[in-house]
């Protein structure tokens, strides 16, 4: 994808929002009649334990929340929903063993995805073996989503191991000086192993160079030795390929080395640990969604995001604000509430072929499901940690007013 391309199909994505969103998400213009009769059963699974919980737990509340939101409109079909959540502990073995027993004992009548790349893939081959529609939101490889009835959440596109790395670069070109070296350090999860050899490709047709490429296990804590190597390397920027709480982990091991990167991207931090702490100043990440402008404009975005707040809140969540990890599972609550009531019917079969045929309105805007692996446009934005707030930088026309990228 050439940049000019990729910025236009940003805008068109986004952009069309306003207008698309206003039915779905707007408080119902007329009374309805509460959801009545045998409750849907919708099973799934999240890390609620292991080294994904604390991102795992963001979208568990926001879980919670489209459940009664959508029990609060016609539920599914005019019956209220029910979520059957299991905890699959950060393990895919253990996400296999649980979306077994959630169709084949606990008889749920759909299912939802879990979070991250790993137990996705391992909840898709038992969707596929039994034919069931799998919605997910964070699977960062989408060429392996092959089953034609998995469907995502999150408009990572077709090809982020391109689109991603190249939002990047743009954001990186307008610092002074640009960033000539670049030391990409990744865990080896397959998502983040994934996009951190993308990175490397990209960085180099861009003239930037990675002197060190490093990969750790997923799950480590111990980064002293890993830490002394990004030092040596000095790069003018560091990319991380983190999961969870390891980009603290790391920022932290660097700092006893006396050694704080110039500029540092991380991939799939825990938002509000990395947020709130003072290695994570001026950091970047990618997001699709900020509680700021133009985003909270939105119709309806401003409701889930207060929503949000207060449940994180009760819920002693460090950094108590909505950005993409919660986004992705209000997405997928909105996808599949609009595949069960557009197609009439609870048969996987149908809401699939409707997903497939309809424009399908989300947090992230309008969503089509038309492109290759069942992705549409991608969407990548930067943000960076400012003043203990994540805000989107890049691209400009996403900033909110009066906030810049900031070089370190």
């Amino acid at each position: 994808m050439t940049k000019g391309m990729g910025a236009s199909r940003r805008r068109t994505f986004l952009g069309g929002a306003l207008a698309a969103t206003a039915g779905l998400m707007a408080a119902p213009a007329i009374v309805r009649a509460a959801p009545s009769g045998k409750p849907v059963r919708v099973g799934g699974t999240l890390s609620l334990t292991g080294f994904l919980a604390q991102t795992a737990v963001i979208h568990k509340i926001a879980s919670e929340i489209m459940v009664e939101e959508i029990n609060s409109r016609d539920g599914f079909l005019g019956r209220p929903v029910e979520f059957i959540l299991l905890d699959d502990q950060s393990k895919p073995d253990v996400a296999r063993s649980l979306y077994e027993k959630l169709i084949t004992v606990d008889k749920v009548d759909l299912i939802q995805g879990p979070y991250a790349t790993a137990p996705i893939l391992a909840a898709m081959g038992v969707a596929q073996r039994y034919g069931k529609v799998m919605i997910q939101s964070s699977m960062g490889i989408p060429k392996l989503q092959t089953y034609d009835m998995a469907f995502p959440a999150t408009p990572f596109g077709p090809e982020p191991d391109k689109s991603y790395p190249n939002v990047l670069l743009d954001a990186m070109a307008t610092l002074s000086p640009a960033p000539k070296t670049m030391v990409v350090l990744t865990s080896k999860f397959p998502s983040a192993q994934f996009m951190a050899q993308g990175m490397r490709v990209e960085a180099e047709k861009r003239g930037v160079k990675v002197p060190l490429f490093l990969e750790y296990e997923a799950g480590n804590r111990d980064f002293g030795a890993i830490a002394a190597r990004v030092k040596e390397a000095n790069a003018d920027f560091l990319w991380v390929g983190s999961l969870g709480l390891e980009s603290n982990q790391i920022l932290e091991a660097l700092r006893k080395l006396d050694y704080k990167p110039k500029n540092s991207f991380h991939l799939y931090p825990a938002p509000g640990p990395l947020a709130l702490s003072p290695d994570g100043n001026l950091v970047w990440c990618s997001t699709f969604l900020e509680p700021d402008e133009p985003f909270m404009s939105r119709p309806g975005v401003k409701r889930i995001a207060e929503l949000y707040k207060e449940r994180a809140t009760k819920a002693n969540l460090p950094y108590p604000i909505i950005d993409a990890q919660a986004a992705g599972m209000v997405s997928e609550w909105q996808i599949l509430e609009q595949g069960v009531n557009g197609a009439k019917s609870l048969e996987d079969k149908a809401i699939a072929a409707w997903l497939k045929k309809n424009v399908v309105n989300t947090i992230y805007g309008p969503t089509k499901f038309d492109g290759p692996f069942n992705h549409g446009a991608p969407a990548q934005l930067i943000r960076q940690v400012q003043n203990k707030e994540w805000k989107v930088v890049w691209p400009k026309e996403f900033a909110a007013p009066g906030v810049k990228l900031i070089g370190g």
